[in-house]
């Protein structure tokens, strides 16, 4: 995957740069943020499997943004979040939230309320 930065400017604090693939900023089609605490095993793994999600299913539609809130904790107000890892879709609305490592790639497409590629 060739990830950019989907902005010039430093992600602000507590906050890691956008990840696009093949896709320009502000274009994707599904918009994801993932709220992890430090860098954890469970963190990365909820990392690696949503990329690995996102990948077989969302090739070149998809942002994710990480935000860590032990940097900034302030940051899990705006999206109402209780528990970590856990997973935001922005858009396409409706919001949903997804808690946990993303593992069981099952779950987490009917989470997202995607279709899977025939």
């Amino acid at each position: 995957m060739n990830a950019r930065l989907a902005t010039p400017r430093a992600p602000a604090r507590g906050r890691k740069p956008v990840a696009l693939d093949e896709d320009t900023p502000g274009t994707a089609e599904w918009q994801l943020r993932l709220y992890v605490a430090g860098q954890t095993a469970k963190s990365a793994a909820a990392l690696d499997n949503l990329r690995r999600v996102c990948e077989s299913h969302l090739a070149g539609r998809y942002t994710i943004e990480v935000i860590d809130l032990l940097v900034n904790p302030r940051l899990a107000a705006g999206d109402q979040i209780l528990a970590v890892p856990t997973l935001v879709r922005k858009f396409p609305e409706p919001i949903r939230k997804i808690i946990g490592d993303l593992s069981n790639e099952e779950r987490v497409l009917v989470g997202l309320d995607v279709q899977p590629l025939r």
